[in-house]
């Protein structure tokens, strides 16, 4: 496995930098936040640390040479959307640009994406998954004709209000993962895979890896602390930010000795990226720093 980190926590960095920050301090692979330039609609969104909308023969040729230099990949370009939302247009811009994504993923030999495939959250499960297969089968067709894979996040999407009621990523589940790959069996479309968001919906996290792991294209290093006092008081009704928070691998409940152990028993040797979305680090960039540091010396301990 190589060790690395989703660039969008370092926002004020540009990728040059960023490429600088995790060569020294060990990490070997970059999960590239590709976003659309514009205003964010959320935390950790509209991060654009490689604009693919203008890819330049001179720049890439540039970031090229300095990822060699430094001796670190490019995991996978990284962008997540609802690509389902209800609002046709907003839709429409999403796929838009993910398609933009592939392109740049096989220009630049990368050949992944990370993302999600959405939802209409006021639908059911059934309603989005029929939409699901309008909008995601020629995506993914678009992804096979250009030799890149697509790797979904089984992050619900659904922390608070603005989420509720189902949340805004349809493939949360292993349930659902079933059902959206019978529906498009590409082996162009698979899984990025985080254990934490298994944590608080009550799922094991080790047994799917068993299951699907010819579909795990890409996994996240992330860890999710469930507070049971407060999950006691609210239930697992409520809004999931009320009852658990996400915290950087090795502060939550993740055994990660067990998840690691379970990678390498299906062989799955590629990318392994930090995700950092805890806000106990995000005081000040030299602690967002920290958290990077802290994170690649914890889990160092598992994967070499």
């Amino acid at each position: 496995m190589k060790l690395g980190f989703v660039t969008s926590i370092l926002e004020q960095f540009p990728l040059e930098q960023v490429v600088e920050i995790a060569s020294g301090i060990g990490y070997e692979c970059l999960e590239v936040a590709c976003w659309p330039k514009g205003v964010a609609q959320r935390r950790y969104a509209g991060v654009t640390h490689l604009d693919v909308e203008h890819l330049e023969e001179s720049n890439t040729a540039a970031l090229c040479a300095l990822l060699k230099d430094k001796n670190i990949s490019i995991s996978s370009l990284a962008y997540y959307p609802n690509t389902i939302t209800s609002d046709l247009a907003q839709r429409s811009a999403c796929v838009s640009h993910l398609l933009k994504l592939i392109d740049a993923a096989q220009k630049l030999n990368i050949n992944m994406v990370t993302s999600f495939v959405g939802r209409v959250q006021e639908k059911t499960v059934e309603e989005n998954l029929d939409i699901f297969v309008d909008v995601w089968k020629p995506i993914i067709a678009y992804a096979e004709e250009k030799g890149v894979k697509v790797a979904i996040e089984n992050c619900p999407m659904l922390f608070g209000p603005d989420q509720w009621p189902g949340g805004q990523n349809l493939m949360s589940t292993p349930a659902i993962w079933r059902k959206a790959f019978s529906l498009i069996p590409s082996s162009n479309f698979g899984i990025n895979y985080d254990p934490s968001h298994f944590i608080w919906q009550g799922i094991d996290y080790i047994r799917p890896l068993y299951e699907f792991k010819e579909r795990i294209y890409h996994v996240h290093f992330k860890d999710i602390k469930l507070h049971k006092d407060k999950l006691n008081d609210y239930g697992t009704m409520a809004y999931p930010l009320d009852y658990m928070s996400p915290k950087l691998p090795g502060l939550g409940d993740v055994d990660w000795g067990k998840f690691v152990s379970a990678l390498t028993d299906i062989g799955y040797d590629g990318y392994a990226c930090v995700e950092v979305e805890d806000r106990a680090f995000e005081s000040s960039p030299l602690k967002v720093l920290d958290s990077l540091k802290l994170s690649y010396r914890y889990m160092r301990n598992f994967v070499i």
